[in-house]
């Protein structure tokens, strides 16, 4: 399946524009002369999937929105129209029009796709939820075998089974599969599309099991039973986060699922705010996506990551979360948002996107030099400037083994911090004295951690990067 998605990437690199023909679309730009400054190239060129849900009704109809979903994404997931109530919403009457629109796009356009979803308590017909436990089986691997060989071959991977573990303290969600079928129609969803899509990924996805929590253990465990019957690939973490709240743990949590041999994928991830935004809001949402994205990035077994929706007017959240939203990376009328580049630079990417907050009025993005010669080297980056303030990333890599450590520096003009994390210590006033939090301080020779935060600066003027010491603790 990889070799499928590097040689639909290969044919785009090489010379097929955007076009589109089963839409009738005619674009210019081609692939051929990108750079790593779209978030696609970026990934491309450290193998990941930056993938985006899409919605079929705005592909078929607004030409910008198919553009810079050609442009910047290289793997699509449908938001809606893979899931049961539009496939199949009468007992044996599929409909596939809505996914035949978006897997066609994602071909002409050498983009791999993530299905979405098979066997879910929402958006399942009524038809279903009111079968007794014979019937309702047969109708689950009837669905999955007729959806499953449609797409065989075209689809790489396939949420399997959504949202089975409730929020109440890693239980079961009390749904209709449930309570009908019992905790053995997981098993039937995995064992049904394993046999009719072999090649294909296979994944289960629940939101709310990014940190090392009650909910997650249950899908580690869920996961190791799958894994055991090789009948599971991946663990699909939704990340539907709220501003400033990327747990602590994520990496942690991402690596003991990849420790059993699965992948693991960013399935769904917005960063929810209070509406509207300012601009420290902005920049906080920035770093956080600079930290998901970065945590995937650096494990070989994350596959990707999909941001769900493209403009911030796209996304669910408003409508269910009422008073927040500014969730995505592009404003709606498709500008870049502080996000946008701190995911590309995340991604390895160069380049400031389109940010609204205005520059600072000389380069910011100058990194501090490391000092030489000590067990740890540290260095500090502006990655999100605005008039008053600024967003900072500091990275700190250890030249020894350390079981802890700490930095230091002198502000040389204005510069205050207003909110950090993962970094503690003395943060006020103009000389910092900073350590690690109780996780990121243990660190092999070679490995690094980061830390963040964001500045205010009274005067107006450039933030400064001053060089900063790093001791072992």
């Amino acid at each position: 399946m990889l070799l499928n998605r590097q040689r639909r990437r290969a044919v785009i690199a090489g010379a097929v524009t955007l076009a589109t023909a089963a839409l009738g679309i005619g674009l210019s730009t081609q692939f051929a002369g990108a750079q790593a400054t779209t978030l696609r190239a970026a990934a491309d060129a450290i193998g990941k999937d930056i993938g985006v849900a899409v919605d079929v009704n705005k592909l078929q109809n607004n030409a910008e929105y198919r553009n810079t979903v050609a442009t910047e994404f290289n793997s699509l997931t449908a938001e809606n129209a893979m899931k049961w109530d539009a496939t199949e919403p009468q007992d044996g009457n599929y409909t596939f029009s809505q996914a035949d629109t978006i897997v066609n796009f994602a071909e002409d356009n050498g983009q791999s796709v993530h299905g979405h979803t098979f066997v879910w308590h929402a958006q399942t017909p009524s038809w279903v939820q009111g079968l007794d436990a014979t019937a309702m089986r047969t109708a689950m691997v009837d669905h999955i075998n007729t959806v499953a060989n449609r797409y065989e071959g075209r689809v790489d991977s396939w949420d399997v089974v959504n949202e089975v573990v409730s929020d109440n303290n890693g239980a079961m969600r009390d749904s209709f599969w449930l309570r009908t079928m019992g905790e053995g129609f997981i098993t039937t969803a995995f064992q049904t599309a394993r046999a009719a899509d072999p090649n294909a990924d296979l994944y289960i996805n629940d939101y709310s099991i990014e940190g090392d929590n009650a909910k997650s253990d249950t899908i580690y465990r869920i996961a190791q039973g799958l894994k055991s019957q090789n009948i599971l690939d991946g663990v699909g973490f939704q990340s539907h986060l709220i501003l400033g709240q990327v747990p602590s743990t994520m990496e942690a949590n991402l690596q003991r699922f990849v420790d059993l041999g699965l992948k693991v994928r960013i399935t769904e991830l917005d960063i929810r705010l209070n509406t509207p935004a300012d601009a420290n809001e902005l920049a906080q949402q920035a770093e956080d996506y600079r930290r998901v994205t970065e945590i995937c990035a650096e494990l070989a077994d994350c596959s990707g990551i999909t941001v769900w929706g493209l403009r911030d007017n796209d996304s669910w959240v408003p409508g269910t979360f009422p008073g927040t939203g500014a969730a995505l990376l592009f404003f709606e009328d498709y500008s870049k948002k502080p996000a946008y580049t701190a995911v590309l630079n995340a991604l390895g990417g160069g380049g400031t996107g389109n940010p609204t907050t205005t520059p600072a009025t000389s380069d910011p993005a100058t990194t501090s030099p490391p000092p030489t010669g000590s067990g740890c080297t540290a260095t500090l980056s502006v990655s999100s400037p605005w008039n008053t303030g600024a967003t900072y990333s500091a990275t700190v890599k250890a030249n020894q083994n350390l079981n802890g450590w700490k930095v230091t520096w002198t502000w040389p003009g204005s510069e205050r911090i207003s909110n950090a994390w993962s970094v503690t210590g003395t943060l006020t006033g103009a000389t910092v004295n900073g350590a690690n939090e109780s996780y990121n301080g243990t660190l092999a020779a070679g490995q690094s951690t980061t830390f963040g935060f964001n500045i205010t600066k009274a005067d107006g003027s450039t933030a400064s990067v001053p060089t900063v010491t790093c001791t072992p603790a």
